[in-house]
């Protein structure tokens, strides 16, 4: 037996005890609703010029001395807990680019090769990923921040310090009592506020939030599905709601948006606003099961969170096994 269904069916039994949401579904007509209205809420949100005109850290300028130490104190039994999947080797048809590990001869070494952005491996997104209408968070134009050798401006390698602050799992399934989400439900700012209500715990600065749908669990159970193309996740209208909570870092068990994405003519909404927009490092295909198992247990859904991303000077990312500790 699998761990992932290990997972789901330890909270398959805990759901039987959890009362469904009775929340209505938000209406797919809510706005953002096409590339208009996309842009009206994009130079709502945005933090351009906020931290400064030469700014490379976006919202992780929330992070203070004080919103680190409320992290550590977080950290009461010292149980941590892994946020990454296991690097697939397989293609399949949420992986495109499988993990690659080459033994080099008898000496006990390898190598490793990996594509790591997509739908399939664990990683954090560098703010000079995504771009918007030819530029990258903080306005910088594409010719000034992406070279063949690498981002010049807001690469990760501005993270190499690493990121401790508190982590808040937002577990939606756990929410409507189902092992997981299908694909293409969209989750809204009343679902994150009722799942605030549930776990008794409200967003705030400093924080990454860290949303499941149970995407892991239900690829464990039906197969590999194309992610890229359907795939639950947040709905473009969370985006005001999250600048005005302060929230630092956002992360989902696939790459947070809806798809499709509700929005006319954008594939990655979500992406656009948080990333580009409001300079928010994304975390990307977390496997977030045994993270639920744990916080259900605990009934605590607030824990220490540690990103420590490779310091790769110019990269657009990394890949990352990001912690929670108890």
């Amino acid at each position: 037996m699998t761990r992932a269904i290990v997972v789901a069916l330890f909270l398959a039994g805990a759901l039987s005890q959890v009362a469904p949401s009775t929340s209505a579904q938000a209406p797919a007509s809510r706005a953002p609703r096409n590339a208009e209205e996309f842009e009206v809420v994009f130079q709502q949100v945005k933090n351009w010029g906020r931290w400064g005109a030469n700014d490379q850290l976006g919202s992780a300028n929330l992070l203070t001395a004080e919103t680190r130490k409320r992290a550590i104190a977080l950290a009461k039994t010292g149980e941590s807990v892994s946020l990454s999947h296991n690097l697939i080797t397989d293609k399949a048809d949420d992986n495109a680019s499988p993990f690659e590990h080459t033994m080099l001869g008898a000496n006990n070494m390898d190598k490793y090769g990996v594509s790591y952005h997509g739908y399939a491996h664990s990683h954090i997104d560098g703010l000079c990923h995504i771009l918007y209408k030819g530029q990258t968070y903080n306005g910088y134009p594409t010719a000034d921040v992406n070279t063949p050798a690498g981002c010049v401006k807001l690469g990760i390698e501005n993270l190499k310090q690493g990121v401790i602050t508190r982590g808040v799992l937002i577990d939606i399934p756990l929410l409507r009592g189902v092992p997981y989400l299908e694909p293409g439900t969209a989750i809204y700012v009343e679902d994150i506020e009722a799942w605030e209500t549930k776990a008794g715990i409200r967003i705030g600065p400093g924080d990454a939030i860290l949303l499941r749908t149970g995407r892991w669990a239900r690829r464990d159970k039906v197969g590999a599905w194309n992610v890229g193309r359907n795939a639950a996740g947040f709905h473009a209208s969370i985006a005001p709601w999250i600048k005005a909570r302060g929230v630092a870092f956002v992360g989902s068990d696939a790459a947070q948006d809806v798809v499709p994405s509700m929005v006319e003519g954008l594939a990655l909404p979500v992406h656009t606003l948080l990333l580009t927009g409001m300079g928010i490092n994304l975390l990307d295909n977390q496997d977030l099961e045994s993270l639920a198992v744990t916080a259900l247990r605990l009934k605590r859904w607030s824990f220490m969170l540690t990103i420590a991303p490779l310091a790769v000077k110019g990269g657009t990312g990394s890949p990352a096994n990001i912690l929670a500790t108890f």
